[in-house]
Parts: C-alpha cells; sequence; structure tokens
C-alpha cells in the first residue's frame, strides 16, 4: 500500500530524542532559573543509518506510533525493533509514562534458538493440547481447575513456576494425541514452522516458553491521544490510552490502533488549521541542531551486545511473570549499574542504532521496575509472590510516572 503523496517516507531512520520548547530553552540559556510552563513538542532528532548522519526535523505535531517494548526481555514474540522508543524518548523529554509493570506474557513461543519469535497459537491447547514437563508429566491441573485451557496469564505464570522449580530452559506443549493428518490440515503453519527447526509436532511435544507479548502501559495519553506534552500525542502499543486496563484482551489492541489514529488526526487537523488561520506568518526559528561534542566511533561492538543480553536477562529472571520485591530490588541494583554504563557509551561514542536502541531498552526497564516496586498488591499481568492480592483500596489507580 502506498503512502500518500504528501507523505514523505523516511526509512534506514531511528529518532534519538524530541526536541521541546525546553529543550531550546536549556541549550540557548543553561543556567537559566525560569524555564517554559508548558512543554510543546517541536520535532526531534533523528539518525540516517545508511549515511550515519543526524538530521534535526521539526514539525508542528509529533506523533509517536512506535510500537510495544517486548525486546526489553530475553523471550518475546515482539520483532526485533519492540525496544519502546517511543516511551523511552517521551519520558526523556518529561512525558508522563503510565502502567509499565503490567507486560502481557504469551504463554507458549516456540524454543529454539532460531525461531526467533514464532508463536504456538493457543488454539493448539483448545485442541486437547496438554502441557508436560521434561519428564513428560502435565502440570497444569495443579494450578488451575482447568488445567491446560486455563486463562493466559495463568498458564503463563504456571509455566514460570515449573521452569523456575526444576532449572529447564523450557517445557512443551504435546499434540500426539491426534491424528498427524488432522494436525497437518487443522495446523499447517505451526507444522511447516515446527518442522523447519527439526520439530515433528505429530510425533513430538513442542518446546515451548512464556514469551514478553503486550505492552498494556506507555505514553500516558487523553481521549484524542495527545500525551501530557503539548503537540506529542501517542498512538497505538506506545500509548497508555486506559483501554487495556491491567490486562488486555485479545484483538483490543487493533481497535485501539484504528480508533486513536482517527482521533488523533482530526485533533491535528483542527490544532494546525487554528495555528495557521490566527498566525499565518508565524514562523518558528531554526531548531538547534545536533552536537556530537568530541565522540568517537566504536571500536568494539562486543560492549553493546554483551549489556543487551545482559539487560534482557536481568528483566526475564527477576521482573518476568512473576515476582517478589527482592527479585525488583535486585533488578533495580543491576540496571542502575547498567544504566551507568549506557551513559557512558552514549557521550563517549558516536551513535548507531543499536546504541539508541539499548539506550531505549534501559530505560524502559528501569519504567517498568519502578512501577513494579511502586504497586504493593497483585493485579492483572502484575504478579507479586510478597502481596498476592488485589488491593483496591491503595491500587485502583494508574501508576503514573
Amino acid at each position: 500500500m502506498a503512502a500518500n503523496p504528501n507523505i514523505t517516507v523516511l526509512e534506514h531512520h531511528i529518532a534519538i530524542d524530541l526536541i521541546t520548547n525546553v529543550t531550546c530553552a536549556r541549550l540557548k540559556r543553561p543556567d537559566a532559573r525560569h524555564q517554559p510552563d508548558k512543554r510543546r513538542a517541536l520535532g526531534a532528532y533523528v539518525l540516517d543509518t545508511k549515511k550515519n548522519e543526524i538530521h534535526t526535523a521539526s514539525a508542528p505535531v509529533t506523533v509517536l506510533a512506535t510500537g510495544g517494548a517486548g525486546k526489553v526481555y530475553l523471550y518475546t514474540s515482539n520483532p526485533s525493533t519492540a525496544t519502546g522508543d517511543g516511551i523511552a524518548i517521551a519520558y526523556r523529554a518529561g512525558a508522563r509514562v503510565a502502567n509499565l509493570e503490567f507486560m502481557q506474557f504469551h504463554p507458549t513461543c516456540l524454543y529454539h534458538p532460531l525461531a526467533g519469535s514464532f508463536l504456538i497459537s493457543e488454539a493448539l491447547r483448545g485442541e486437547g493440547g496438554e502441557l508436560v514437563n521434561e519428564a513428560g508429566q502435565a502440570f497444569m491441573k495443579k494450578y488451575h481447575p482447568m488445567g491446560s485451557l486455563a486463562p493466559r496469564d495463568v498458564v503463563a505464570r504456571a509455566i514460570d513456576s515449573e521452569l523456575k522449580r526444576s532449572g529447564s530452559r523450557c517445557v512443551y506443549l504435546d499434540m500426539t494425541m491426534h491424528p498427524a493428518d488432522f494436525l497437518t490440515e487443522r495446523f499447517p503453519n505451526i507444522h511447516e514452522q515446527c518442522l523447519r527447526f527439526g520439530i515433528d509436532m505429530t510425533k513430538q511435544p513442542i518446546p515451548v516458553v512464556p514469551a514478553a507479548h503486550y505492552t498494556c502501559g506507555g505514553v500516558l495519553a487523553d481521549e484524542w491521544g495527545e500525551s501530557s506534552i503539548e503537540n506529542l500525542f501517542a498512538i497505538g502499543e506506545t500509548a497508555c490510552t486506559g483501554l487495556h486496563g491491567a490486562n488486555r484482551l485479545a484483538s483490543n489492541s487493533l481497535l485501539e490502533g484504528v480508533v486513536f489514529a482517527d482521533r488523533a488526526i482530526r485533533k491535528i487537523k483542527e490544532r494546525i488549521g487554528q495555528h495557521r488561520l490566527k498566525q499565518p506568518h508565524d514562523m518558528p526559528e531554526p531548531l538547534p541542531g545536533w552536537d556530537s561534542g568530541s565522540a568517537v566511533p566504536m571500536e568494539e561492538r562486543i560492549n553493546i551486545d554483551h549489556t543487551w543480553r545482559e539487560l534482557r536477562t536481568v528483566m526475564w529472571n527477576y521482573v518476568g511473570i512473576v515476582r517478589t520485591d527482592r527479585r525488583l530490588e535486585k533488578a533495580k541494583a543491576r540496571l542502575d549499574i547498567i544504566r551507568h554504563e549506557v551513559r557512558e557509551y552514549y557521550w563517549t561514542y558516536l551513535l548507531t542504532a543499536d546504541l539508541i536502541e539499548l539506550r531505549n531498552i534501559t530505560t524502559v526497564a528501569e519504567l517498568i521496575v519502578e512501577g513494579a516496586m511502586l504497586r504493593k498488591e497483585s493485579r492483572g499481568l502484575h504478579y507479586n509472590l510478597d502481596h498476592p492480592n488485589r488491593d483496591d483500596r491503595f491500587f485502583k489507580r494508574d501508576t503514573v510516572l
């Protein structure tokens, strides 16, 4: 589908940070005591990854539609680009974010080093698929009367508990009780994908693990999709509109994306029209350009790769499906160290897409931990063994950061 002729699509570009009136005021007068009362978005700094050039993009209105942050976890159903970029750059610009402790985990993602983010549909459990451990023993009845047909979040927590108890890397979804022709006809794509990795679901159980799936929190947006920063809008998974609460219902994300995209564009058209009508000759002065200072090219990428893996492992082990106060404290301590390392990279080396994404997932990881530590209860997708019950008296509210 082609873009509207009035839209210029810049491929191989990634946003670094937003530019606001506060940014400009600080650059002009770093020692000034008084800053603008209301933050207003003016554009963004953007890296052209092909030319390794950083451009200043000015805009009367900026819209964030960058998706979720599943890549902050070791296992995710999300693509590699889901690094929470919009959430991170909005927060650094001063926007309010909310409910990031509510991360939805899909219970069954194919476990294989080359499989990436391939989901094993819940329809398999609907057809009688049984979750078993390495010994072939079904375990779901211990956790819920419905066994393997239990709700998604219950199944994900049960698998997480089995993995932590046994030290295993995965559990298995057994479909071998069905005839081979039934499985190949009913689930042709899953059967084909599993065969690509040497797994024949008609003869052997499928290795699966839970995976980070959907980010329910994000940039806090009003009923028109506008953030707490004027002229900065957020739509889709990068936004927190209140539509999902503490646990997303299947397909609600599509509805949210369609509705808020429409509402946001109507508000944006109205605002731009009013601006032109009142100030037809008002042209903003040029925004400050990017200053790389004394940054130098990074000689060893291994630093980025190591920190990336460490952060995602910390989040998976300590801030995953089941949390405790102690696990969250450990995560915070580790993330403090990682943040200092990433900050050093950011100021020392010339920016690359990998470094920008690492910086963003570090920001989002810390926000998830902060939100989880503030919520001393269990609700929806946030489950803390030290606070296993829901507490409507104190926590029936958004966690706004």
